[in-house]
């Protein structure tokens, strides 16, 4: 079971979930995001990827998170986004242990986990919510340099540390899930392939191939 909704924070979504009897598998799909994790009473923030993920829980498995999108989770974490690419870290690796120890037993993770994200909370930089909104729109990335004033090479370096990677990647990444979103809607995938911007199915199934590991009928089913 899951379930997600806004955070009291811009930018972040709250998310719980519940294994179901026996466990079970998930594929995380990489999406630009920094999430910190409360699971059976360890804590530990899991950082961008850059391919999908295969994630196991046991039976009744719990696990309260925030997800943070727009760059803010650097600025709440206090460590760049490319320094936790493809990584999980023991928030007692970043964090005080004794601050990590409260979050560990709170008897209402979820709350304990916004309480402490709206103390350390940084407004984003504008620009990184504005790349952001960018490649969610699937805007090129040399027009998002130019709408917010940055050189590539500018835009490059603030994105790798507020998302993990360049704006090019964040658009791969952007795009395949504006595709996935298309075809869970029941969107054939010809039409999915022209409206979230590949040059033809066959580009489509490549990309998706390449970043989800499973061809795109794999995850809708």
């Amino acid at each position: 079971m899951y379930s997600e909704r806004a955070a009291a924070l811009p930018q972040v979504v709250a998310w719980r979930s519940l294994a179901p009897p026996g466990g079970g598998s998930t594929r995380i799909l990489p999406d630009g995001c920094l999430d910190l994790i409360w699971s059976d009473g360890s804590v530990f923030v899991a950082g961008p990827d850059t391919v999908a993920e295969v994630s196991w829980a046991p039976a009744g498995s719990r696990c309260a998170a925030l997800r943070f999108a727009a760059g803010t989770g650097p600025g709440v974490l206090g460590v760049p986004a490319d320094e936790l690419l493809d990584r999980q870290v023991p928030l007692e690796d970043l964090w005080p242990a004794a601050e990590v120890r409260r979050l560990a037993e709170a008897s209402d993770p979820m709350a304990a986990l916004e309480a402490v994200a709206m103390r350390r909370f940084q407004e984003p930089e504008r620009a990184m919510v504005a790349v952001a909104e960018g490649a969610r729109a699937g805007r090129p990335v040399s027009a998002i340099a130019d709408s917010c004033g940055l050189s590539p090479r500018h835009l490059h370096r603030l994105c790798k540390t507020a998302f993990g990677y360049g704006p090019k990647t964040l658009s791969r990444i952007m795009r395949l899930q504006r595709a996935v979103g298309l075809a869970r809607r029941g969107v054939p995938f010809a039409e999915v392939s022209f409206v979230a911007g590949y040059a033809d199915q066959a580009h489509l199934s490549r990309e998706v191939k390449a970043l989800a590991g499973v061809p795109l009928s794999g995850l809708i089913q």
